[in-house]
């Protein structure tokens, strides 16, 4: 039975927004940095127009700061755009060489209700000992992490060393995005099955198809994976589309497209 994406609510876990005067340079950037181009423009207009057109109800909005400068910029930014704009949900911005202290302590002053981190950008190792402090802040405060989690070419956001580092911090609550491992899925992903690790399906659905990512997704755990488009890299017309041809039932659909989302909301 074929399904429509009007049927659900819908929250979109894993999006990305930028500056106007920035947004679509940011894109292109992104784009170059995975070698693909970006088919959106980084903008929050853009993507709520998307959205809307498949009744999407909330985003989570989040951006990554590449140098420790950008920290309490980003995240004044996305805060301001979430008190705006009451579908998103914003994750802030950190770098292990900030005073992480001072910044998360900002971060959460600011509202937001976690932070990204994107290794492979910003050229840490997930279980480096300088990244230590961000997650006993994060652990003490109580705010979930999304992590960028895997790439071919870098080892730095690996499966094995996020599950490295969750030996060490077993309270912290974690995202790990492109279901555990971009075009490393693999790998044994193993590490990540805890009670305290959620997935998303962004950058997954175009490169797996729809029975390898219906498969991986139940070896994960389907009641803790999120849909996610990551926009504004990949076209979300496609991204839905390609969605709603993964073999699950109903109650599947609704649990992806916002039921488990809803659950990691009440777990915080």
């Amino acid at each position: 039975m074929a399904f429509s994406p009007q049927e659900f609510q819908i929250t979109d876990a894993h999006t990305h927004i930028y500056p106007a005067k920035i947004a679509e340079k940011a894109a292109e950037n992104i784009g170059r940095f995975y070698d693909l181009p970006a088919r959106g423009h980084g903008s929050e207009e853009e993507l709520l127009e998307m959205g809307r057109k498949y009744g999407v109800m909330r985003y989570l909005v989040c951006s990554v700061a590449t140098v420790p400068q950008q920290v309490r910029f980003i995240n004044e930014f996305i805060a301001g755009r979430c008190g705006e704009r009451p579908e998103f949900f914003g994750f802030g911005a950190m770098h292990p060489d900030c005073d992480v202290a001072a910044e998360m302590a900002a971060l959460q002053a600011l509202g937001l209700h976690g932070l990204k981190l994107h290794p492979d950008f910003q050229r840490f190792y997930i279980d480096d000992r300088n990244a230590y402090p961000i997650y006993e802040e994060a652990s003490a405060r109580k705010l979930p992490i999304l992590f960028h989690m895997g790439d071919h070419r870098y080892d730095y956001s690996s499966p094995q060393r996020l599950g490295r580092l969750l030996e060490d911090f077993p309270n912290l609550k974690v995202i790990a995005a492109h279901l555990g491992g971009y075009h490393v899925w693999d790998r044994d992903r193993d590490f990540l099955r805890r009670d305290n690790v959620w997935f998303d399906v962004s950058s997954t659905l175009p490169l797996l198809g729809a029975e390898e990512s219906a498969r991986q997704l139940r070896h994960m755990g389907l009641s803790r994976v999120f849909f996610g488009t990551d926009y504004p890299l990949w076209d979300y017309d496609e991204e839905m589309a390609r969605f709603f041809t993964l073999p699950l039932s109903r109650s599947e659909f609704e649990a992806v497209l916002n039921g488990n989302f809803e659950a990691f909301l009440d777990s915080l």
